[in-house]
């Protein structure tokens, strides 16, 4: 059977109970796990703290946190910490986010995204498993650092993000689950025989990965209105958040498409932007429209062999109520 998630825009809404709330519903709803993106907007670390403390059974998660802004002896020690507060409920998805925000927001210099993701993996791994970590490799080189408090009583699952081919091979290999994110049905599967293989490099176990479709809804009895926003927060990613989504789009056979919203964006067209983005496209990346029609759209997703999980995510312009109406006309 394949999971239902949700990922809170922690960005949007007004306070910090406003994203307890949502989670909250989400774990009423039924909803299998919780994911925070980490952005610019609050930090996925303290809210997830304070989610914990909120909530019960509902899993959580980051989706994700980047490899750049926090190191990876870091990373381990916060999410043995989360692991703690949230009784076993955690789970820690990384990535290496992309130029606009790594060398844009955070200053830092986007080199060796695949090389530091996967190291990164493996030393926030080592540091979970509680036993010295000497680590000598080309980007991080750690030399005895150990948890004080021992592993968490619950193994840490530790998921990797990527879009090209040799990303999403490098978390088969290394890591315990994949992030998907902007692929249109056959890119992902395309991208699932690359995890496949990965797996395989890695020698591990199918069954002991997992695949995470975030998929953008937008689910309202406002069908115009749902699509529209949809749309909106599709050609904002491909044409305003540098390369990275333009490139993804272009891989999987829409270079066209993306060039052209990228331009007409940037010639403040906004309108022939959107306009690019015809309907066929937006159906194969985001479940948006009717009730009925974003239902489809999930399922269509959830069937695909080998997706474990697809996770309800929103689009930035999504307001409080039809954040709201889209989790329970999705919900599991």
């Amino acid at each position: 059977m394949t999971h239902r998630d949700v990922s809170l825009p922690v960005a949007a809404q007004p306070s910090l109970d406003g994203v307890f709330s949502l989670a909250e519903d989400a774990e009423d709803l039924g909803y299998d796990r919780v994911w925070l993106p980490e952005t610019w907007g609050r930090d996925a670390v303290t809210a997830l703290a304070l989610a914990a403390e909120r909530t019960d059974t509902v899993g959580l998660g980051t989706s994700i946190v980047n490899v750049y802004s926090r190191s990876p002896a870091l990373l381990g020690q916060t999410a043995a910490t989360l692991q703690e507060a949230s009784d076993g409920r955690f789970r820690l998805g990384v990535g290496p986010s992309g130029p606009a925000v790594i060398e844009g927001w955070h200053g830092a210099d986007f080199g060796n995204p695949l090389k530091r993701t996967r190291e990164a993996v493996e030393v926030t791994k080592r540091v979970l498993s509680g036993e010295p970590v000497d680590y000598d490799g080309d980007v991080f080189t750690l030399d005895g650092f150990r948890l004080r408090q021992g592993p968490p009583a619950h193994p840490v699952a530790v998921d990797a993000a990527g879009m090209g081919p040799k990303a999403v091979e490098l978390c088969g290999r290394f890591a315990d689950g994949w992030h998907a994110l902007m692929l249109t049905p056959d890119g992902l599967r395309e991208r699932l025989a690359a995890f496949r293989r990965g797996g395989e490099l890695g020698d591990r176990e199918p069954d002991d990965q997992r695949v995470t479709v975030s998929l953008t809804c937008c689910a309202l009895s406002d069908a115009d209105r749902a699509r529209e926003s949809a749309r909106q927060h599709v050609a904002f990613y491909v044409a305003a958040m540098g390369d990275f989504y333009r490139n993804a789009l272009a891989a999987q056979g829409h270079g066209d498409v993306a060039d052209t919203i990228r331009r007409r964006w940037h010639d403040d067209d906004r309108e022939g932007a959107l306009a690019a983005l015809d309907d066929d496209l937006l159906d194969d990346l985001a479940a948006a429209g009717s009730p009925e029609r974003a239902r489809e759209t999930v399922e269509r997703f959830a069937a695909i062999d080998g997706v474990d999980a697809v996770a309800v995510s929103f689009p930035r312009a999504a307001e409080a109520d039809e954040i709201r109406e889209t989790m329970e006309v999705l919900a599991p």
